[in-house]
Parts: structure tokens; sequence; C-alpha cells
């Protein structure tokens, strides 16, 4: 062998040697990292020069993390000022309803009749009295928007009724007609994330909309769910090609239920789907169900009405029952508002919370409602404000440490564990299921996120590489650049905790 060949054989030998060494193969590399030990005022400076990222000067970072265990601070930032909490205040509107309702509690909805039974014929109105109930929709029925309906069309069937000789009404007198929180911003009007409250509901107060591209240059195809003539869809979306893209847009005419749809689609798309509220919800409800009880076979002769569109010299306080409908348990309710940050859900609680205690749904009645229990956790409510349920309006404002108060208290609730389940899993799912994947973090932070314009929160409880359990609320107010940025900070301090170990 030459020595020519030698040398690059040693050249190549070498390379190979040091390549594993500065580089090591995939398999070798651990993704997670060691455990940090160390000291908690180590770990508070640590911190500390997380939250000192200058992409943040003209924001304002709000911070608390406590041990659970033994109450100590791990570190606190800003911990008394008052933040607007976005979604963060859904912990106060979902934990009041487990400590005044109780976990088993299910919404209702009253079908009764005021006039005669006539063998199969019902001589007057069909009442449908809601009480809140935000789960008539396909949520909890394999996507099968109609199957409540469907049901009580049933019902009435198997009581012997097949014509209603007179309107359908539905009456929302539960709850005020005061659809939507205060300080939400007017632009929000159409969109599903803030659907109106009601004391009767379908389809979360929204419309499913699917759109499929046709020929070039030609308008899109649109349909609605639920079919119904009460929505009037104007539709201006074009077919365009596949190099121009896909945009959008969808407005509700204030105060109607017309609909415009406009922008373009291409054919790579397929279908689109978005949404739209509804204007009068009550009267919406009562038209859809109309519309199954007559597919039934169950004959209408009268129209669908809200109850404040008859005349007033009628009195239904007195009408038959026939059956009652109950929701699914608020246990099961509560990871629809926590998990998914549903903002319909969590009005319709707070409400709720207002009509069992106060005896009537407005928001206030249910804030009011609340404030007992939260100054039984150590908030004093005087000092808290809140003006709707899922924290959409820019006038809600906590501290920090009013958060961990209420996780403390949670955590050595009888409720917790329906508390803990109901919040979002970091890497697995809800608004965290894309968060903190692959790290100690993944599946082992709960915690509730929250976003409006200009603020991002995330609170919860979190377990150190001790597995001593933390509760910690990072609030971020008024900056201007990416989200996303302030998320990486948020994950970065979880998993600075997930991987903590005393010294």
């Amino acid at each position: 062998m030459s020595m020519k060949s030698i040398n690059i054989k040693f050249i190549a030998v070498s390379l190979f040697i040091l390549s594993n060494f500065i580089f090591p193969q995939e398999s070798k590399i651990d993704t997670v990292p060691r455990y940090s030990y160390g000291t908690i005022n180590e770990l508070w400076q640590q911190i500390d020069d997380i939250f000192n990222d200058p992409n943040f000067n003209n924001g304002h970072w709000g911070v608390v993390i406590q041990s659970l265990v033994t109450g100590e601070y791990f570190y606190k930032k800003n911990e008394n000022k008052l933040f607007v909490p976005a979604s963060n205040l859904k912990l106060f509107t979902t934990a009041a309803g487990l400590n005044l309702l109780g976990s088993d509690y299910r919404f209702k909805t009253e079908i009764g009749y005021k006039g005669n039974l006539d063998g199969p014929i019902l001589k007057g109105d069909l009442i449908v009295r809601g009480y809140g109930d935000p789960t008539i929709s396909g949520r909890f029925f394999n996507q099968d928007m109609l199957k409540v309906y469907n049901d009580w069309a049933d019902s009435l069937i198997e009581l012997g009724i097949d014509e209603i000789q007179g309107n359908l009404i539905g009456d929302d007198n539960a709850f005020d007609d005061v659809g939507l929180g205060k300080g939400w911003a007017w632009d929000y009007e159409t969109d599903w994330y803030a659907a109106p409250a009601s004391a009767i509901s379908f389809n979360d107060n929204c419309i499913d909309i699917l759109i499929k591209p046709t020929r070039i240059g030609q308008k899109a195809e649109i349909s609605i769910l639920p079919d119904s003539k009460y929505i009037v869809i104007f539709n201006n979306v074009l077919t365009v090609p596949d190099d121009s893209g896909s945009s959008i847009k969808v407005y509700r005419e204030r105060g109607t239920n017309i609909v415009n749809i406009y922008g373009t689609i291409t054919p790579k798309t397929k279908q689109y789907k978005t949404y739209s509220t509804v204007n009068n919800p009550t009267q919406f409800s009562m038209v859809v169900l109309k519309d199954v009880l007559n597919k039934k076979g169950i004959k209408v002769s009268g129209f669908a009405l809200d109850i404040d569109d008859v005349s007033p010299t009628k009195d239904y306080s007195d009408a038959f029952s026939l059956f009652t409908h109950y929701s699914p348990q608020l246990s099961e309710i509560l990871k629809v508002i926590n998990k998914s940050s549903h903002n319909f859900f969590a009005e319709q609680l707070i409400k709720v919370i207002g009509y069992e205690i106060e005896n009537y749904g407005t928001i206030s009645n249910g804030v009011e409602a609340c404030e007992d229990i939260f100054n039984d956790m150590g908030i004093n409510a005087d000092n808290i404000s809140i003006f709707d349920g899922s924290g959409l309006s820019r006038m809600n404002m906590v501290t920090p440490n009013q958060i961990i108060t209420l996780l403390n208290y949670m955590y050595r609730s009888d409720d917790f564990q329906y508390f803990y389940n109901s919040l979002p899993i970091a890497g697995i799912d809800g608004t965290l299921a894309n968060r903190m994947r692959k790290t100690r973090a993944q599946n082992n932070v709960r915690a509730k996120t929250g976003f409006v314009y200009s603020v991002r929160a995330l609170s919860g409880y979190i377990f150190t590489g001790d597995k001593e359990p933390v509760a910690f609320s990072i609030i971020a107010n008024n900056f201007t650049v990416p989200v996303v940025l302030a998320d990486n900070i948020q994950d970065l301090v979880c998993n600075r905790l997930a991987n903590f170990k005393r010294k």
C-alpha cells in the first residue's frame, strides 16, 4: 500500500472520529436535556434573565411561580399589578362554576305547551324554555348538530303528538337579551369566537359555511349548515387559478342575518370551512327546530317565534310540561371552555351562575354571585375587574398574584381533579397541543392560555424535576412583537422549571 493511500485512510478515520465527537450521531442525541441542579436563588436569576428579553422592553411581564408544597416563591415580577388576562379569565369562571354549581350540574331545557291536547293534535303553542344550555349542537353527539332536535321530535311522537296547530315559541327570559360582553370590539360581531350568549342556543349560535371551488372565473359553490332560509347568503367568492391563492372573508350585517362572503378560492383548496354568528339566536333555534319537526312528520301550522315577539297579553308561565332535556355534566363542559378556550361556553356559564344564584342570567349577576367564592379563595373581589365570562373584553383586569391564589385554592379543593382535567396539556391537546413538545414540559404542564391583541397569558400547574408541584402565572401585556416570541419565553420558563432540581 502506498504512502498516499495510507494518508488518505488516516485522514478519513480521523474525520469520522472527530465528526462523532463534535456532531454525535442522531441515535446518541439526548433530545431531553439533563436535569439542572441549583438553588432557588440561582433559578430566580436565570428566570429573571429570560424575562429581560429586549423584545419586550416596551411591554410588561407579570409573573408568579410558587411551590404548592412549601409556599416558597420561585419567582415574582409585577405580581400585584393589574393585567388584561385575556382567556386566563376563564380560570375564574370555571373555578366559580365548580364551586357554586357542582361538577355534576346539568343545564336544562324544558319543553311544554299552552293549549289543549286533542288526540294527536296539540291545539296551542309548543313552548321551549331555555336556561342557557350551550351543548345543543354536534359537539357531544358525533358532530350531528341536529341530534338533540331529532330526539325531541321522537319524544313528541312517542307522546302521540303529530300536529301542532299553533306556534313554536322560544322562551329565553331566564337571561337578558344582551348577547355581547361589555368592552368587546365591534368588529368581532361576525366571528364565531364572539357568538352572543342566550338562554336558548343552537350550534354555538353560529352557522357553518362550506365553500367549494368551481370552474376558474366562476363563483364558488357555498352551502351552510344548518340549511335554513333564516340566513341570507350573498356569494361573492370567485374561483381563481392555484397560483393566485385562497382568501375568504365573512361579514354579517349588523342586526341582521344577511351574511356577505367574499374573496377567492383555488381548485386545490377543494373545500374551505368558516363560520358566522347569527342574530337573534332564540328565533334561529326555533326556525331550525320547526324544520326538524316538519321533516319528522310533525306538522307545525304556526310560526317559529322568540317569546319577545309574542303579544305581552299572553302568559306562558303556567304551560304544561312534556319533558326536560339535560346537558352533559359541567365537568365535561369545563373541558370545552378551558381546553378549547371556548368563549361562547364561558359566557353561557357566567350567566347560568347569575340565574342560579341571583334568579336572572346576566353577566353582572354572574360576577356578583362569584364574589363570595373569590373572597373565600383569598381574593379581594373589590380589587378585581371582571366584565364577561370569557376574557374577550379588554376591560377585564386581574393580577398574577390573584391567579396564583385561585390556583392554590383549587389545588386543595375537592373539585381539583375536575379543574385540573379541564386544562390543556402541553404538547398533547387543546390550545397547548403544539407547544413544549419533545421537552420535559410535555405532558407535564396543565395550563390555560390567553390571547387578545398585545396580550399573551399562560397560567396553571407544573411538576419540577423533583416532582414538586408548582403553580405559575405568566402574563405579557402591551407588546408589539409577534405573539410567538411571548410563547417562546413562557415555554422556556416552563422547560426550565420542568428540568429544575434542588441542590
